[in-house]
C-alpha cells in the first residue's frame, strides 16, 4: 500500500521529475503536506510513520519519501528466507486490507459531516434571506410613519399654538381670582382658627402683591392683607404666650410667625423662655420626690421619672429650636447650649443627690441598671446639644458614683474581715467563760479565710455589672481601663489586702503583758492567715480579679511578689510578737515567784515549786496551740549521751530512763570557774533570734525568753543553802521536760546552767543537792 502510494516517481529526485503540470501539482501537494504537518506539530520522519532515528534517504524504508520498490524486493529475496518473505507479504497484506477499512471508515464518516454541513448552510441562507425581506418591509412603514407624523405636526401647529395661550391666560386669570379672593379667604381661616392655611395664603401672594403694588388694585388687596394678617400674628402671640399650650403647639407657632415675618430674635427669647417654665416645673416635681415628708422612690424609678420626664421635654426643646432658628447661626446655638447647660447642670444635681442615697446599699444591680437609663436617656440630647456637654457630664456622674461605690465595697470588706476577727475574739472567749470546748484555732482559720474570700468574690461580682457588655457606658474608656486597673485591682483589692497586713500589723502595737487586749491565740491565727495569703491566696484572688476584669490600660500595677512580700513581713511580724507575749507571760510568772520567795531562810527542798509545775504545763499549751497551725520544724540530732523522761507532765505514769545530768557536781564548786562558764556561754545564746514558721522555732524563743528572765530574776537575789538547792531542783525538773520542746536541747542547758551558776554565785554557803535526791524529789514532784 505504502509502495503504491508511493508510486514509481516518487523515489527519484527533483533533478529527475520531468518539468511542467506534474511538478507544479507535486509541488502542492508537499505544500499541503507540510502544512498539515505544521498544524499537527510533527517532523517530516513521524508524518510519514517513520521510526526515530531512521535514514529518511534509504530506499527501503516503506514510510520513507524515497522508498524503491525495487531495491526493497531485492533486498527482502537477498536476506530473508522463503517462511520469512511469506510472513511479511501476509503481513503487508493485511496492513492493506486495514489501510482500505480505515480510508473507508474515514470517507463515511467526512461524507457525513459535509452532507450536514451542507444542509445547516441551505437553512442559513433560508433564514437570512427571510430577515432581510422582513427589514425591507419595517424600513418602508417607518418610513410611511414618519411621513404621517410630519403632516400632522403641521397641520395641528396653529391650534397649538392657540392653545398654549389660552392656558397661560386661564392661569393668570386663577391668579387675578385667587388675589381678588385673598382678603375673604384669610378672613375666614383666622375665624376657623385654620392659622397655618391662612400663613400659606399670605406667603403664596406675598411676592406678587410687592410686585404690583404700584397698581391701586393690588395696593388695596395688599392693604386688607395686612390688617389681617397683623390680627393674626396678635392671636398667634397669644396662643403662643399661653402657658396650657405644650412644646408643639408652641413649636407651630413660632415656625407661623417666623413665615409671617416677626422678628427671630425675640422670638427665639420667648421660646426659650416658655420652655424654661416648663422644664422647671419637671425640675420642681423631681426636687419634690427628694422632700424629707414622702418617702423617695427608688433610684431606678426616680431616672425612668427623669428620663420621660425633664430630659425628653430637653430633647423636644432642642430639636424644635434648630428646626425654627436654624437660620440664627452660631449665636443661636450658643443661646441654646447656655440654656441646656444651665438646666441640665440642676437635673445632674438632683440626681447626684437622688445616687448619694444609694452608696450605703449593699445591692448594686438597680443602681447599675439607673445608671444605664439615665445615661442611655441623654445620648439624645448628648448629641442635639454636644457644646453643652451633657453627655460628658452623665458620663462623669456615672464614673463618680462607680469610684465611690469601690469605696464602699472596700469599707464593706474592711468591715467585714473586723466582724470576723471579732468573731474569733469571742471564740475564743466563750471556752473559757463556760467551760466548754469550742472550736479549733485550725476551724477558726479556715471559717475567717472563707469568709474574707466569699465577701471579696461577692464584691467582685457587684463592680463586675459596671463592666457589662449591656450596660450603655461599659465601653467608656474609664470603664474599660481606669476602672478595672486603678479603681477594681488596685483601689479595692490590693487596698483590702494591704489593709488586712496594717490591721494585722496593729495588734504588734498592744501590750503583751497578761491580760492585753490582743489574745496571743489570735496573733497566732493572723501571723498563719497572712502566710496563707503569701502562698497561694494573693496570687489567687489576683488572678481572678485579672480574668474578670480584662485590664486595657497601661497603667503600673502592684506586682504580686511585692504584696506577697509585706504580707510574709506582717505574718513574721505577728509570730514574733506571739513568742514575745508568751515568754512575757510565762516570765511574769517565773519574776514573781523569784521576787516574792526569801531564798535565805528557805526550808530544805521536798518539792518542786508549783510555778514550776505551771510553766511546763503553759508551755505544752503553747506547744499543742501553735501546732495546730504550724508544722513541726527540724530538730539537732540528739546527743549520744543524753536521754530524757518521755513522761507528760499532765499524767501520772513515769518511764524511768537513763541516768540524765542534773545540776549537782560530785566536787565543790568552782565559782569563778562557774562564773566564766557563764559568761561565755550566755554571750552565744541570741534570745530574740528571728522567729522561723514552724512550731520549733517558735517554742524556741518563747523558752529563751522565759529562761532568760529567770536568769536575769536570780541575778538579783541572794540564795542561802536551801534556796540554791530549791533552785536546783527546779532546774532539774524544767531540763526534765523543757528540752523537747526547744530545736536543740542544748540550749536549754546552758541557759539552767547559767541560772544555777548565778543562784551559786549569791550563795554564802554554796551547799548543793546530791543528784540522786534531786532526782527522786523531781520523779516524786
Amino acid at each position: 500500500m505504502a509502495a503504491a502510494a508511493a508510486g514509481p516517481g516518487s523515489g527519484s529526485g527533483p533533478a529527475d521529475s520531468p518539468e511542467g503540470p506534474e511538478a507544479e501539482a507535486a509541488e502542492r501537494r508537499r505544500k499541503a503536506h507540510g502544512m498539515l504537518k505544521l498544524y499537527y506539530g510533527l517532523s517530516e520522519g513521524e508524518a510519514a510513520g517513520r521510526p526515530a532515528g531512521s535514514d529518511p534517504l534509504d530506499p527501503t524504508d516503506l514510510n520513507g519519501a524515497h522508498f524503491d520498490p525495487e531495491v526493497y524486493l531485492d533486498k527482502l529475496r537477498r536476506e530473508c528466507p522463503l517462511a520469512q518473505l511469506m510472513d511479511s507479504e501476509t503481513d503487508m497484506v493485511r496492513q492493506i486490507r486495514a489501510l482500505d477499512s480505515d480510508m473507508q471508515t474515514l470517507v463515511y464518516e467526512n461524507y457525513n459531516k459535509f452532507i450536514s454541513a451542507t444542509d445547516t448552510i441551505r437553512k442559513m441562507k433560508n433564514d437570512f434571506r427571510k430577515m432581510e425581506d422582513e427589514m425591507d418591509r419595517l424600513a418602508t412603514n417607518m418610513a410611511v410613519i414618519t411621513n404621517f407624523s410630519a403632516r400632522i405636526s403641521a397641520t395641528l401647529q396653529d391650534r397649538h399654538e392657540r392653545i398654549t395661550k389660552l392656558a397661560g391666560v386661564h392661569a393668570l386669570l386663577r391668579k387675578l381670582q385667587f388675589l381678588f379672593e385673598l382678603p375673604s379667604r384669610l378672613t375666614k381661616c383666622v375665624e376657623l382658627g385654620a392659622y397655618g392655611q391662612a400663613v400659606r395664603y399670605q406667603g403664596r401672594a406675598r411676592a406678587v402683591l410687592q410686585q404690583y403694588q404700584h397698581l391701586p388694585s393690588f395696593r388695596a388687596i395688599q392693604d386688607d392683607c395686612q390688617i389681617i394678617t397683623a390680627r393674626l400674628a396678635q392671636q398667634l402671640r397669644q396662643r403662643f404666650r399661653d402657658g396650657s399650650s405644650g412644646a408643639p403647639e408652641q413649636a407651630e407657632c413660632v415656625e407661623l410667625l417666623l413665615a409671617l415675618g416677626e422678628p427671630a430674635e425675640e422670638l427665639c427669647e420667648e421660646f426659650l423662655a416658655h420652655a424654661r417654665g416648663r422644664l422647671e416645673e419637671e425640675l420642681r416635681s423631681l426636687e419634690a420626690e427628694l422632700g424629707p415628708s414622702p418617702p423617695a422612690p427608688d433610684v431606678l424609678e426616680f431616672t425612668d421619672h427623669g428620663g420621660s420626664g425633664f430630659v425628653s421635654s430637653l430633647c423636644q426643646v432642642a430639636v424644635a429650636y434648630q428646626d425654627l432658628f436654624a437660620a440664627q447661626g452660631p449665636a443661636g446655638a450658643e443661646k441654646l447650649a447656655a440654656f441646656a447647660q444651665e438646666l441640665g447642670g440642676r437635673y445632674f444635681a438632683l440626681v447626684e443627690r437622688r445616687l448619694a442615697q444609694e452608696q450605703g446599699g449593699s445591692d448594686n444591680s438597680l443602681l447599675v441598671r439607673a445608671l444605664d437609663r439615665f445615661h442611655r436617656r441623654l445620648r439624645s440630647p448628648g448629641a442635639l446639644l454636644a457644646a453643652a456637654g451633657l453627655s460628658e457630664a452623665a458620663t462623669e456622674i456615672v464614673e463618680r458614683v462607680a469610684r465611690e461605690r469601690l469605696g464602699h465595697h472596700l469599707q464593706g470588706l474592711r468591715a467585714a474581715f473586723l466582724g470576723c476577727l471579732t468573731d474569733v475574739r469571742q471564740a475564743l472567749a466563750a471556752p473559757r467563760l463556760s467551760g466548754k470546748e469550742g472550736p479549733s484555732l485550725a476551724e477558726l482559720l479556715a471559717n475567717v479565710a472563707s469568709s474574707i474570700l466569699s465577701h471579696i468574690k461577692a464584691s467582685l461580682a457587684a463592680v463586675h455589672l459596671f463592666t457589662a457588655k449591656e450596660v450603655s457606658f461599659s465601653n467608656k474608656p474609664y470603664f474599660r481601663g481606669e476602672f478595672c486597673s486603678q479603681g477594681v485591682r488596685e483601689g479595692l483589692i490590693v487596698g483590702f489586702i494591704r489593709s488586712v497586713c496594717q490591721t494585722a500589723q496593729s495588734f504588734c502595737d498592744s501590750p503583751g503583758e497578761k491580760g492585753g487586749a490582743t489574745p496571743p491565740a489570735l496573733l497566732l491565727l493572723l501571723s498563719r492567715l497572712c502566710l496563707d495569703y503569701e502562698t497561694a491566696t494573693i496570687s489567687y484572688i489576683l488572678t481572678l480579679t485579672d480574668e474578670q476584669f480584662l485590664v486595657q490600660d497601661q497603667s503600673p500595677v502592684t506586682p504580686v511578689s511585692t504584696l506577697c512580700a509585706e504580707a510574709r513581713e506582717t505574718a513574721r511580724r505577728l509570730l514574733t510578737h506571739y513568742v514575745k507575749v508568751q515568754g512575757l507571760v510565762i516570765s511574769q510568772m517565773l519574776r514573781k515567784s523569784v521576787e516574792t520567795r526569801d531564798w535565805l531562810s528557805t526550808l530544805e527542798p521536798r518539792n518542786v515549786r508549783a510555778v514550776m509545775k505551771r510553766v511546763v504545763e503553759d508551755t505544752t499549751a503553747i506547744d499543742v496551740q501553735v501546732g495546730l497551725l504550724y508544722e513541726e520544724g527540724v530538730r539537732k540530732a540528739q546527743s549520744s549521751d543524753s536521754s530524757k523522761r518521755t513522761f507528760s507532765v499532765y499524767s501520772s505514769s513515769r518511764q524511768q530512763g537513763r541516768y540524765a545530768p542534773s545540776y549537782t557536781p560530785s566536787a565543790p564548786m568552782d565559782t569563778n570557774l562557774l562564773s566564766n562558764i557563764q559568761k561565755l556561754f550566755s554571750e552565744r545564746i541570741d534570745v530574740f533570734s528571728p522567729v522561723e514558721f514552724n512550731k520549733v522555732s517558735v517554742l524556741t524563743g518563747i523558752i529563751k525568753i522565759s529562761l532568760k528572765t529567770l536568769l536575769e530574776c536570780v541575778r538579783l537575789r541572794t540564795f542561802g543553802r536551801f534556796g540554791l538547792q530549791q533552785v536546783q531542783v527546779d532546774c532539774h525538773f524544767l531540763q526534765l521536760y523543757l528540752w523537747r520542746f526547744v530545736a536543740d536541747e542544748e540550749l536549754v542547758h546552758l541557759l539552767l546552767d547559767e541560772v544555777v551558776a548565778s543562784a551559786a554565785l549569791r550563795c554564802p554557803d554554796p551547799v548543793p543537792m546530791e543528784p540522786s535526791v534531786v532526782e527522786v524529789i523531781c520523779e516524786r514532784g
